[in-house]
């Protein structure tokens, strides 16, 4: 084989490197945009309310089974030994830390995160993305930002409405359906739960929302080409979303895990 075959062969990965590269480089203009004059309120607002009201049904009655399905596994377990009287506050624990910024992320992403993608794409095929640059508007504070910050703001929001559905999803599944106490189960709250619990989900919510519209706006930016490149964007910007959220919260646990130690340890 010859040096110049040799030369001319791509490097596999290249491709996944360069648009990694890409999508962080988009995220670190979204936070040097945030700093940046004007603020473009009116379009935040704007986003902010339609993300929420596509978002915040399906949060809440996607939370109820949520909340239903833990406390049933937890029941269950916790009774081999003894020790049912504990549900509500493993629950409480497995909702507030994991389940509800999750749920949040994967409905942002599927919901908010599709319509910017979409609607940035078709921006995008349109040629008005580069008719901004030309006339010295910076699509990315003007249109990127905003959308960004929004799916950051309705996330944290969301994020607490999808912890109080999952709790108490949780306490009507276990009081009605597997015959526990009313009073053990909110008792048991202060087992295990402690203030640190919240914090640590609602800044999950908020780092899930922010990479969620990173993810949206970059492939709304970058469509494939032809005529199904919008909607290409689209579904690969929920997907790569899904997998980045899943990868970042394992990471943020295991920290969260070493840095604040479980109560009464």
């Amino acid at each position: 084989m010859s040096a110049t075959t040799t030369e001319a062969r791509p490097f596999p990965g290249k491709g996944i490197v360069v648009q990694s590269g890409k999508l962080f480089a988009l995220a670190l203009d979204v936070v040097v945009g945030v700093f940046r004059r004007p603020f473009q309120l009116r379009e935040f607002i704007e986003q902010a309310w339609f993300v929420a009201k596509v978002s915040s049904l399906p949060t809440a009655l996607f939370s109820i089974p949520f909340g239903a399905t833990i406390s049933l596994l937890l029941y269950q377990l916790l009774q081999q030994f003894g020790a049912q009287a504990a549900t509500g506050a493993g629950g409480v624990l497995a909702i507030t830390q994991q389940a509800a910024p999750i749920v949040t992320a994967l409905l942002i992403s599927g919901a908010g995160g599709s319509a910017v993608a979409a609607d940035l794409g078709a921006r995008t095929i349109r040629e008005e993305i580069d008719a901004m640059k030309t006339l010295g508007v910076d699509p990315i504070q003007r249109l990127v930002v905003p959308r960004v910050l929004a799916m950051m703001f309705v996330a944290a929001v969301l994020n607490g409405l999808a912890t109080v559905v999952g709790v108490a999803g949780g306490y009507v599944f276990n009081v009605m359906v597997q015959g526990g106490t009313p009073g053990a189960y909110i008792n048991s709250f202060n087992i295990l739960a402690q203030f640190s619990d919240i914090i640590v989900s609602e800044f999950k919510a908020v780092v899930f929302g922010f990479f969620a519209g990173v993810v949206a706006a970059y492939r709304g930016l970058n469509p494939p080409p032809g005529p199904k490149g919008v909607g290409d964007a689209v579904n690969q910007s929920v997907v790569i979303s899904f997998l980045l959220v899943y990868l970042i919260n394992l990471f943020m646990t295991q920290v969260y895990l070493q840095v604040i130690p479980p109560k009464g340890m």
